[in-house]
This record gives structure tokens, C-alpha cells and sequence, in this order.
């Protein structure tokens, strides 16, 4: 099992950055995927980056070029350096990890956090 704490979100003004924080209760190593998803309002959990343990990553077509998911493994941290915020990226913002264990996958998420963009 793995605790993730996020930490980072808040109100920005459009064309702003913020960068968001996950602390995983144990080495990232051990941990096939690591990824943040985001839920608005009135609409469906969408994936916004996602880097696996191969350093591989995954970014929605309304997030490149804008996010850049990175982490420091020493901090067993995982961030989201979220720059040219627009309005429509309002939303919690939650932390993913991924971890096989035997034949399953197992999915354990953050708490959440708020970022709401000003227009």
C-alpha cells in the first residue's frame, strides 16, 4: 500500500503557474505509475500526466505543452509544474499511484487539491 498527500493547489489567475506536490509513504521506485487526474465540476475524472517507473509519460492533448510532470525520487515526490493556467483547467486535482501486486493492478489516489484559474 502507498499513503499520497498532494499539496500545492490554490487560486491563480489565468496565464499563471502553480506546481503541485504528491509525497508517496514509500519509495517511487516501488511504484509502476505515478499520475494526477483532475475532475471539474459537473464532469468525468480525466487524466492530466502520468510517468511510469521507466521515466515514460503520458500527457492529455489540453495539458502539452503547458504541464510537465517530473519527481524527485530522494523526496519520494511527484510534481506538476502547471504553467499558462487557463479557466477551463478548474478542478481538483488528484494524485495517482499505480502498484501491481501479484496479477492485480491496484489504484491509490490523494486526497485532493483545489485549483481553481481565474478569467
Amino acid at each position: 500500500q502507498v499513503q499520497l498527500v498532494e499539496s500545492g493547489g490554490g487560486l491563480v489567475q489565468a496565464g499563471g503557474s502553480l506546481r503541485l506536490s504528491c509525497a508517496a509513504s514509500r519509495s517511487i521506485f516501488s511504484i509502476n505509475a505515478m499520475g494526477w487526474y483532475r475532475q471539474a465540476p459537473g464532469k468525468q475524472r480525466e487524466l492530466v500526466a502520468v510517468m511510469s517507473s521507466g521515466d515514460t509519460t503520458t500527457y492529455a492533448d489540453s495539458v502539452k505543452g503547458r504541464f510537465t510532470i517530473s519527481r524527485d525520487n530522494a523526496k519520494n515526490t511527484v510534481y506538476l509544474q502547471m504553467n499558462s493556467l487557463k479557466p477551463e483547467d478548474t478542478a481538483v486535482y488528484e494524485c495517482n499511484a499505480k502498484m501491481w501486486s501479484g496479477l492485480r493492478l491496484y489504484d491509490y489516489w490523494g486526497q485532493g487539491t483545489q485549483v481553481t484559474v481565474s478569467s
